[in-house]
C-alpha cells in the first residue's frame, strides 16, 4: 500500500490524550507541543481565533464535537480543513446525562452537602439523619416521561438508557438521520414539534447543536407551553437556554429543577439549579476516543488527501492508485472540474480516479493520475479563479 513520502509536523494545543499522539508517531509523523509553522494542529478547547496561521497549515483537528474556538470562515477560505469527533465522547456524555437526570429527581447533591455540614461531635448523626433525610425525597424517574431534542448519536443513546430505566421516552429532531433511526427504541415516540415534546415531558434532556435557530430555543415561550414542574437537562450547549427565563421559570414553579453541564454567572447560585462543571467529556476514555479518532482523521488527509468528519469541506475518500494524487478544494461554482482537468491534460497527465464532492460553497476534489506531477502543475492549478486550496502527494 503506497505511503507519504514526507512526513508531517503537528501542533498539539492543550493535552491529548498519548493514545492520539502515540498514532500519529508511529505512522512517522512529528509531534510537538512547542512548533512553529506546523502543516497541522491538534487540540481541544484551545481559542484559535487571534492566531495568525503560518503558510504552511493544511488541517487543524478537533479533538471534540464542538468547533467555537476554530475560526471556521477563515480557515475555509485559506483552504484550512478543519476536522472533528462527533460521537467521540458520546459514552461519557450519556452516562453524565443519566447521572443528571437521577440528581434532578432525588436531591441527592444537597443531601451530600447537608451531611457534610453536621458535626459528629455536636449531634446524633444517626438521629439527625433519620429526622432530616425527608427534606431531600423526591420521586423516581421510573413511570415517567422523558422528553429528548435532538436524536444524534448521544440523544439515541439517551433516550434508549431512559427506557430502560423505565421511563416513556418521547423524541423531537426535524432532521433525523437514517443512521441515528436505526439506533432509536421502535418504543421512542416521535413528537411533531418541540412544543408537544414540552408540554408532555416531565424532564427533558436538551442534545441540539447550537446555531442561529437553536440559540435561546428554551426561552419563556417554550417554557410557557411546558408542563408544570418539569425537569430540564442541558449536556449540549449552554447557549440553547435563556438563563433569565430559567430563573423566572424556577420562582414561578414551572421549572422544577434545572441540570446544566455549563455553569452561567446567572444560574451558577441560583436554588434548583445544579452546575456541573463541563464534564461531558471528561472520562479517560472518552479523551482518549477523540485523541485518537481526531489523530486518525487528520494523519488520513495529511498522507491521503481523504476527509472524514470535514467540517468546513464534504467527506471524501478514495484508496490510492499507481501514481501522484493531487488534492484542491474549490468553490462551487461551474466549470472548475473543466478548468483542473485542463491544467493536467496540457501537462501531459492522464486521470486514473477522480471523486468531487461539495456542501454548501465548497467542493473537494481528489484526483489520481498515472505518473508524477510537478510543482509548475500544481501552481497552475492553485492559479485557477475559484481554487483555494491545491496539494500534491506523492507516494514512495
Amino acid at each position: 500500500m503506497p505511503f507519504l513520502a514526507i512526513m508531517a509536523r503537528i501542533l498539539t494545543l492543550n493535552t491529548i490524550a498519548r493514545e492520539g499522539i502515540t498514532l500519529l508517531e508511529s505512522r512517522g509523523h512529528t509531534v510537538s507541543s512547542d512548533m512553529n509553522d506546523p502543516d497541522a494542529i491538534l487540540l481541544r478547547s484551545a481559542s484559535l481565533h487571534d492566531t495568525e496561521f503560518g503558510p504552511n497549515l493544511k488541517a487543524i483537528a478537533r479533538a471534540g464535537a464542538g468547533y467555537n474556538n476554530i475560526p471556521i470562515d477563515r480557515c475555509t477560505e485559506t483552504g484550512v480543513v478543519v476536522f472533528n469527533t462527533p460521537g467521540s465522547n458520546a459514552n461519557s456524555v450519556k452516562e453524565l446525562v443519566v447521572g443528571g437526570l437521577i440528581l434532578s429527581s432525588r436531591f441527592i447533591a444537597e443531601g451530600i452537602t447537608w451531611v457534610r455540614g453536621l458535626n459528629p461531635d455536636e449531634v446524633d448523626l444517626a438521629k439527625e439523619v433519620e429526622s432530616g433525610k425527608s427534606r431531600f425525597a423526591g420521586p423516581e424517574i421510573a413511570g415517567k416521561t422523558l422528553g429528548v431534542v435532538g436524536l444524534g448519536k448521544i440523544g439515541v443513546m439517551v433516550a434508549n438508557a431512559a427506557e430502560a430505566l423505565g421511563m416513556t421516552v418521547i423524541g423531537f429532531d426535524p432532521y433525523l438521520s437514517v443512521e441515528s433511526a436505526w439506533g432509536l427504541s421502535r418504543s421512542v415516540r416521535r413528537a411533531d414539534t418541540i412544543e408537544a415534546l414540552f408540554a408532555a415531558a416531565d424532564y427533558v434532556s436538551l442534545h441540539a447543536p447550537l446555531n442561529d435557530q437553536t440559540r435561546g430555543i428554551v426561552g419563556r415561550d417554550l417554557l410557557g407551553r411546558a408542563k408544570k414542574g418539569v425537569r430540564i437537562l442541558n449536556f449540549a450547549r449552554g447557549g440553547l437556554v435563556d438563563d433569565g427565563a430559567i430563573a423566572a421559570g424556577l420562582a414561578d414553579g414551572t421549572v422544577s429543577r434545572y441540570v446544566t453541564d455549563f455553569p452561567s454567572d446567572t444560574l451558577c447560585r441560583q436554588e434548583g439549579v445544579l452546575s456541573i462543571p463541563h464534564l461531558g467529556a471528561s472520562t479517560p476514555e472518552a479523551e482518549a476516543n477523540s485523541a485518537v479518532m481526531a489523530a486518525q482523521q487528520l494523519a488520513d488527509y495529511l498522507e491521503r488527501g481523504n476527509i472524514t468528519n470535514g467540517v468546513n469541506v464534504p467527506s471524501c475518500s478514495m484508496e490510492p492508485g499507481e501514481g501522484d494524487r493531487l488534492i484542491l478544494a474549490n468553490r462551487n461554482i461551474p466549470n472548475m472540474v473543466g478548468q483542473i482537468t485542463t491544467v493536467l491534460a496540457e501537462a501531459g497527465l492522464n486521470i486514473s480516479d477522480m471523486l468531487n464532492r461539495h456542501r454548501g460553497e465548497i467542493a473537494y476534489n481528489i484526483i489520481d493520475v498515472e505518473g508524477s506531477i510537478d510543482d509548475g502543475t500544481v501552481q497552475r492549478v492553485s492559479a485557477i479563479d475559484g481554487v483555494v486550496m491545491a496539494r500534491r502527494i506523492q507516494f514512495a
